[in-house]
């Protein structure tokens, strides 16, 4: 049996939310939350938009995923985003007490796994290249148009 809501799935729903960043001339950073099987929270980077260098996609999300909720923490709740989080993200992730991480691309400059992976929650598990070659391909299309 194919099972549909896999985690392929969920990285292309954060796809379509990085689409929307690359749209609105962010950098083109999507994440979902799923808990369940059910996406409870969308987003995707708002940096320029609302003025706020704090406005990634993952805390918007994880804000998102909680107000749901009802619950600072998100126990079994899996975070699937485009770009590996960088150390703000990553430590509100700790924080969240989230069971699972999952990224698409690495990012060697501004990620946290330059820290390593015990910068998360010591339960959170941590997955990645999760369709990385067409999330490449959305950063080098944004960023090479920003060179022009």
């Amino acid at each position: 049996m194919i099972e549909v809501y896999n985690d392929e799935y969920f990285m292309k729903q954060a796809m379509q939310e990085a689409q929307k960043a690359y749209e609105m001339d962010e950098v083109p950073i999507g994440a979902v939350v799923v808990s369940e099987k059910r996406i409870i929270a969308r987003a995707h980077n708002q940096v320029q938009m609302l003025n706020d260098v704090t406005a990634h996609a993952e805390i918007l999300a994880i804000t998102s995923a909680s107000n749901f909720l009802g619950n600072k923490y998100l126990h079994g709740c899996t975070l699937y985003v485009t770009l590996e989080p960088c150390t703000m993200c990553g430590g509100a992730l700790r924080w969240s007490q989230i069971d699972k991480v999952i990224y698409g691309a690495s990012d060697d400059k501004g990620g946290f796994m330059r820290f390593g992976k015990e910068f998360l929650h010591p339960k959170t598990k941590l997955e990645y290249g999760i369709m990385e070659e067409e999330i490449r391909a959305i950063m080098r299309t944004y960023f090479s148009s920003k060179r022009d």
